[in-house]
């Protein structure tokens, strides 16, 4: 028997193989040139996997098409580009209609019928044999949705301005606040992904009401912890904020305020909270990280165990960051393009001492001439390959899922409090906001060198007080 079914190809000794170029214009998107599959090594195996492999690979490029062609516009977003053709036309929406009395006489309305005139020259070419009262042959056509949003922009869009739906506000803050970062890209598209689940399908804003919200929430919390459920309803929160506030939705209110998954006055339960490491716990993972670690990950446990820092932070450094020549050392922690920070007051410099010190200078040194600090980890989605990595060794130490390696920075917290430091001096060195309006007052050398007195406190004292 011989197998005759699209792409698929015999290999010799090495067995049956999928095998599927991809289309030029889909090979940036998908990144590759072909798609291959092993499809096993006797006929009958290959036959039996095909059907599988061959749906994936459909939809792998039905996926990337939409990609490459971008999202299809909704209602919302055809109204606005029809606005914008007919700016570039010449054209804008700040008129009143003429009257009836007026029409013949008034050029900037003669121009806008002639214009949806010649987009139906497009559809019918005969268009000039039509009689004007010949409404019963009339030719039957079909404008594109841009044709027909771009005529009613000309028209002034007499049927008003189209509500916004949630994929619209969805849309609108992936362009304004996400950008070019993936990583938020993910995590907007996965909740939303949940939002339309729970609703049914996409909403206009203006109708969500408090049990939709509830809803979701509902929907949201069917497998998962209320810690991230409550973090997917920040999402949604902010989402629709930016767009009452963007698409100027008088007296609209977001359901999804104060709304949470558990109530606030509800302990969390035990097992989801994290807790600090002990000294002794410290001193065992410390050790293993010695012995069976990679340098850089090494560099990384030690600078977080004496900076409390948050591990995105310091994975994300660059060499320029790690300020060794100033008088008090110390790295600065702040947004650039291969890292993002949690918020404003996130931004700040921490110093270095001790270990810490020691494993930043050595880090330098490794770095070489590269322009991140940890070229391994410096990258996308670098900080969760740290995380898994560094978490192996914390297991392979500390049985009880509460200790993690973010447990260092809880600990840093114990530290800083067991040493009398004040709780403004404690948010300096950890990146914490105080919800004070001077936070942001004082030059950042007198806060390096308040954070630098403050670790030294804390570091030099905490072995006295913590057992």
């Amino acid at each position: 028997m011989k197998i005759d079914v699209k792409h698929i190809q015999k290999r010799g000794k090495a067995g049956w193989r999928y095998r599927r170029k991809i289309p030029e214009e889909l090979r940036t998107v998908l990144g590759k040139r072909e798609h291959l599959v092993p499809l096993g090594a006797t006929e009958e195996e290959a036959l039996k996997k095909y059907p599988r492999v061959h749906a994936e690979a459909e939809r792998l490029l039905s996926e990337a098409i939409k990609r490459a062609n971008g999202p299809t516009p909704t209602e919302w977003g055809h109204f606005r580009d029809g606005i914008t053709a007919a700016r570039k036309m010449g054209f804008r929406q700040d008129r009143d209609f003429p009257s009836l009395d007026d029409v013949e006489n008034d050029k900037d309305w003669q121009a806008r019928l002639k214009a949806i005139e010649n987009l139906a020259r497009t559809y019918v070419p005969d268009f000039d044999s039509i009689k004007d009262d010949d409404d019963d042959n009339l030719p039957d056509f079909q404008p594109t949705e841009a044709d027909k949003a771009l005529a009613r922009a000309l028209l002034l869009n007499p049927n008003g301005t189209p509500a916004p739906t949630l994929e619209d506000a969805k849309r609108l803050y992936l362009k304004e606040r996400v950008g070019d970062d993936e990583t938020k890209q993910m995590e907007l598209e996965r909740v939303f992904k949940l939002v339309v689940e729970a609703l049914g399908k996409d909403r206009k804003l203006a109708s969500l009401k408090r049990e939709d919200a509830k809803e979701v929430r509902d929907h949201m919390l069917d497998g998962r912890k209320a810690s991230s459920v409550d973090r997917y309803l920040n999402v949604v929160r902010a989402v629709i904020n930016h767009a009452i506030r963007e698409f100027d939705l008088a007296g609209a209110t977001n359901p999804f305020m104060n709304l949470e998954a558990a109530p606030k006055d509800r302990a969390e339960p035990d097992k989801d909270r994290r807790r600090p490491f002990t000294l002794d716990e410290v001193a065992a993972i410390t050790a293993r990280i010695a012995y069976h670690a990679k340098t850089d990950l090494r560099h990384i446990w030690t600078i977080l165990n004496g900076t409390g820092c948050r591990l995105a932070e310091v994975s994300g450094l660059r060499v320029s960051d790690v300020n060794l020549d100033h008088a008090i050392p110390h790295l600065t922690v702040e947004w650039h393009d291969d890292r993002r920070i949690k918020n404003k007051v996130s931004r700040r410099n921490v110093p270095l001492i001790g270990d810490a010190l020691d494993a930043a200078k050595e880090a330098v040194k490794a770095a070489g001439n590269a322009t991140m600090l940890f070229p391994a980890y410096g990258r996308l989605r670098g900080p969760a390959s740290a995380s898994a990595a560094l978490g192996k060794h914390v297991r392979a130490c500390v049985a009880d899922p509460k200790a993690t390696t973010h447990s260092l920075r809880h600990l840093m917290k114990d530290r800083l409090r067991l040493a009398g430091v004040t709780k403004s001096d404690q948010d300096i060195i950890l990146g914490h906001s105080s919800g004070s309006v001077g936070e942001d007052y004082g030059g950042d050398e007198v806060r390096l060198a308040v954070a630098g007195r403050a670790l030294e406190k804390a570091l030099g004292t905490v072995s006295k007080s913590v057992s």
